[in-house]
């Protein structure tokens, strides 16, 4: 068979050439730590790559969703336990004042504590969560409450909280309304302890008065509480969302590291089996170039 030149120095220089651009990706993985330099390496790998990375800028975004409604829901559950021993103790005072051997001056002074307390409810009641909005405002509105001109306390919220997502098609409510909070049935809180209050201030027969008061105290009372179970119940639920994440996170890496990381072991193997290949075939071409026509005869 013919044999032109030029097949004997192409073949091996094919060969080197190519055998050299593999010992640079292998060294270029190991060096990387990455097996997939390119698109072209595996496409499908790509793709899956880009895939998990999505899903990985997603899930980041939801885990800082979930940050924030959990120190939403920290801070609304901190200000109702406030709410709630403000109003224990107007249902003390309220007790106390139903008794029909205490005084007039005695229940004036009872009076003016609940307007104290009441003062004190319409301060947490327009408290600014962390983003400096109201907490209890419900969608909109720069403030959850009001005084009126007659000294009435009215909610100037609308809405539901706005939801916070947390995962695909999956949100959650950070806060409560003020309604939820301070109201029970028809009437609220700074309803029932103003009118409780300017009946103990004006004096005589306060019994109608106190167990109006009484009953209303109590509504509220059950109002917050169940306002903080539901608090706390969302809280006990991001917690297990956070957990969701962080287990879907770790086997996107895992799949992630299969695809795209490079084995050491492995890369190293390769690039001393692919040299001592190239050096082999570069010793036989030395010796093949180096050959003249008399060594053929």
């Amino acid at each position: 068979m013919r044999v032109a030149t030029s097949q004997l120095y192409n073949r091996p220089t094919s060969m080197m050439t190519r055998l050299t651009a593999d010992a640079d990706r292998i060294q270029t993985q190991i060096a990387t730590g990455k097996k997939l330099l390119a698109p072209s390496d595996d496409a499908g790998a790509y793709l899956r790559l880009q895939g998990i990375s999505r899903q990985n800028a997603n899930d980041g975004a939801y885990a800082a969703n979930i940050g924030m409604a959990q120190g939403l829901l920290a801070q609304t559950d901190t200000t109702l336990e406030s709410v709630e021993a403000q109003i224990t103790r107007a249902l003390e005072l309220a007790t106390q004042a139903a008794n029909g051997t205490m005084s007039d001056t005695n229940r004036a002074a009872i009076g003016k504590e609940l307007e104290s307390i009441r003062d004190t409810l319409f301060a947490l009641a327009n408290t600014k969560d962390v983003r400096g909005q109201p907490l209890f405002g419900g969608a909109s509105g720069d403030v959850a409450y009001i005084r009126n001109t007659d000294g009435s306390i009215t909610f100037a919220g609308t809405g539901e909280p706005s939801a916070i997502p947390i995962g695909d098609g999956v949100d959650i409510q950070g806060t409560v309304t003020g309604t939820r909070a301070f109201a029970s049935g028809g009437s609220d809180v700074f309803a029932v302890l103003a009118d409780f209050a300017a009946a103990l201030e004006a004096g005589g027969d306060v019994k109608a008065a106190a167990n109006t008061a009484l009953s209303g105290i109590k509504g509220s009372l059950e109002s917050v509480t169940l306002a903080r179970a539901s608090a706390g119940a969302r809280s006990a639920r991001l917690e297990l969302d956070t957990d969701r994440l962080t287990a879907a996170g770790e086997a996107r890496e895992d799949v992630r590291s299969a695809l795209e990381d490079t084995d050491v072991t492995t890369a190293v193997t390769e690039l001393q089996k692919t040299l001592t290949i190239l050096q082999a075939t570069q010793a036989s071409f030395s010796k093949l170039s180096g050959l003249s026509l008399f060594d053929y005869l």
